[in-house]
C-alpha cells in the first residue's frame, strides 16, 4: 500500500498583499494633512536651526540642579495642596450641574416616553438642557477662568468657577451617553409600577453603570488637575501661578521641580482611578 505524496506548498508570497492599499491610504492621508499643516505655519524642522538648539540647550541646562530648598518646597506643598482643593471642588460643583441634568435629560427615566413617544413638553424640556450643557462644554475653561478673573478677582476661586461650568457640561453629556447605553428594561418596569424617577435610577440604571461612571468622574477630575494648572497662568492661582513666575523668572531649577510635582500628581490620580475601578468592577 502506497502513501500518497502530501500536496505541494504554494510559494510563499514575495511582497504584502496589503501593500498597495496601505500606499494609497497613506498619500491620501498626506493629501488631506499637507494643506493643514501649511495653513499652520507648521515647520518643525526650526526646531533644528542653529539658534533654536542653542535656546533650547541654554534653557534644559537651566533645570539642573532643581531648586530643593525648604522654603520653595513648603511653597510648592502649599501650592499643590490648593490645586488639588480647586480641582475637587470644581468637580464637586460640576457634579451639581452634571447630576440633575443627566436625570432630566436621559430617555430612560422619563415617564411621558414608556408609551414609546415622549410627550411635547418634557421633550423641549430636555433639549433645553441638552443645549445648556453644550454651551457649558462648548466654552473652554480658560476662557471661563479668564470671565472670572475679572469678576472675583485673582485667586482659585475663579479656577473653581471655571472648572465647574466646564466639567459640568462635559459630565452631563457623558453620563447621559453612558446611561442610555444600558439595559432600559429594569429602569421601565419601575416606573411602568409607579417607582418615581430617582428610584428608578438608584435600582435600575446605577447598579449595571456604576463602575464606568466611576470611572469616567475619577478621569474627569484627573483632567480637573491638568486643568488647574493651567488655569494658573491666568491668575486662577495653584502650581500653574507659580510655573508661570518661575518661568517668567528664567528659573529652570523651581520649574523642573514644579513639573516633577505636576507628573506625580496625576500618576496618583491615575493609580487612585485604577484602584477605584478594581473595587467597583
Amino acid at each position: 500500500m502506497s502513501l500518497a505524496a502530501p500536496p505541494a506548498l504554494g510559494r510563499p508570497p514575495t511582497h504584502d498583499p496589503a501593500w498597495p492599499g496601505r500606499v494609497a491610504w497613506a498619500a491620501a492621508l498626506l493629501v488631506l494633512v499637507w494643506p493643514l499643516a501649511v495653513a499652520t505655519e507648521f515647520r518643525p524642522w526650526l526646531m533644528l536651526a542653529p539658534d533654536s538648539l542653542r535656546a533650547g540647550g541654554r534653557f534644559l541646562a537651566s533645570f539642573f540642579p532643581p531648586a530643593l530648598g525648604a522654603e520653595f518646597l513648603a511653597q510648592v506643598l502649599r501650592e499643590t495642596w490648593r490645586t488639588v482643593a480647586m480641582a475637587t471642588a470644581g468637580i464637586t460643583l460640576g457634579l451639581l450641574i452634571a447630576v440633575p441634568a443627566t436625570l432630566l435629560t436621559t430617555r430612560a427615566l422619563s415617564v411621558s416616553a414608556l408609551s414609546g413617544r415622549m410627550a411635547r413638553g418634557p421633550f423641549w424640556v430636555r433639549q433645553a438642557l441638552r443645549w445648556g450643557l453644550i454651551v457649558l462644554r462648548s466654552i473652554p475653561e480658560l476662557v471661563w477662568a479668564l470671565v472670572f478673573v475679572r469678576v472675583v478677582g485673582l485667586g482659585p476661586t475663579a479656577g473653581v468657577l471655571a472648572i465647574a461650568l466646564t466639567y459640568g457640561g462635559m459630565l452631563g453629556k457623558v453620563y447621559g451617553e453612558i446611561l442610555e447605553s444600558g439595559d432600559p428594561a429594569p429602569t421601565e418596569a419601575l416606573l411602568h409600577n409607579g417607582s418615581g424617577r430617582l428610584q428608578a435610577f438608584a435600582y435600575g440604571l446605577l447598579p449595571q453603570n456604576a463602575a464606568e461612571l466611576a470611572s469616567y468622574t475619577v478621569y474627569r477630575w484627573e483632567c480637573a488637575i491638568r486643568s488647574s494648572v493651567v488655569l494658573g497662568f491666568v491668575g486662577a492661582g495653584g502650581l500653574g501661578q507659580q510655573m508661570d513666575s518661575a518661568m517668567k523668572m528664567f528659573n529652570g531649577g523651581e520649574v523642573v521641580t514644579l513639573l516633577a510635582v505636576f507628573v506625580a500628581l496625576v500618576a496618583l490620580a491615575d493609580r487612585f482611578s485604577a484602584g477605584l475601578r478594581r473595587v467597583l468592577g
